[in-house]
């Protein structure tokens, strides 16, 4: 079978388990923790794998993606610039109009309080915005 057949063959949750296995380091560890705040924010999140390999969490759309690299993991928020960050979470990613992304390394640890209220903050700005888009003209 082919890699793509495999991965085909697999569901997103899937391999986003596959993915933090792999990693087999806090790179790895990070992923679950923020994988796991995710869910207890927002027990209906629906896990994709999106872009060749890319975890991606959505509610009535993209909320973030996580992203692996060799000296961090990097949180994508898709409409991160507006949404409100009291907790000073977004430190990457600061001058687009769109996105904003939290990158985490080694040693990090992530305000489990903070990061679920962003979580929450962008299914309510998904949330408004499909209610928006779905109200007939007058």
């Amino acid at each position: 079978m082919k890699k793509t057949d495999t991965a085909a063959a697999q569901s997103a949750s899937e391999l986003i388990d596959t993915r933090i296995a792999e990693l087999a380091d806090w790179r790895g560890q990070i992923l679950y923790r923020v994988r796991e705040l995710i869910k207890e924010a927002d027990p209906d999140v629906q896990e994709e794998w999106k872009w060749r390999g890319t975890p991606v969490w959505s509610h009535d759309g993209i909320l973030c993606t996580g992203e692996s690299y060799k000296a961090k993991v990097k949180l994508t928020f898709a409409k991160g610039a507006s949404l409100q960050d009291t907790a000073k979470l977004f430190n990457a990613s600061l001058d687009g109009n769109v996105r904003r992304a939290i990158d985490l390394h080694e040693g990090d640890v992530v305000d489990a309080e903070a990061f679920k209220a962003l979580v929450r903050a962008a299914i309510a700005l998904n949330t408004s915005v499909k209610k928006a888009r779905s109200k007939p003209n007058k």
